[in-house]
């Protein structure tokens, strides 16, 4: 079993006059663990819609779980959810390996 964790390390925001930080953009990394430990991850950026001015919340009062509202909506979780574990298994049964030449005892 994999479990996500979404982290947003930042925000592109505009300078609003009447709203004063409005978010535009949500950098996002989305990290699966499976049970021994071994992780996944996608990272990218998602724009977010224009605010509601009378359901406005401030920039230092965002919570993550509200940004997570915001993007999951209008991205493919399951598909990125298929993409980590893929990553994973890839991890813990790999297809590809470098070696070394034949004639060489070292890489």
């Amino acid at each position: 079993m994999v479990t996500y964790e979404w982290n947003f390390p930042a925000f592109d925001c505009r300078l609003d006059e009447q709203l004063d930080r409005v978010v535009t953009a949500v950098h996002w990394v989305y990290t699966g663990v499976d049970e021994d430990g071994v992780t996944g991850f996608m990272y990218g950026s998602q724009a977010v819609g224009e605010p509601n001015p009378d359901a406005f919340t401030p920039y230092p009062q965002i919570s993550k779980d509200q940004v997570i509202g915001w993007i999951e909506p209008v991205m493919d979780i399951e598909t990125m959810q298929e993409n980590i574990t893929d990553q994973i298994n890839l991890t813990k049964h790999p297809v590809i390996t470098t070696l070394p030449a034949p004639w060489q005892t070292e890489l």
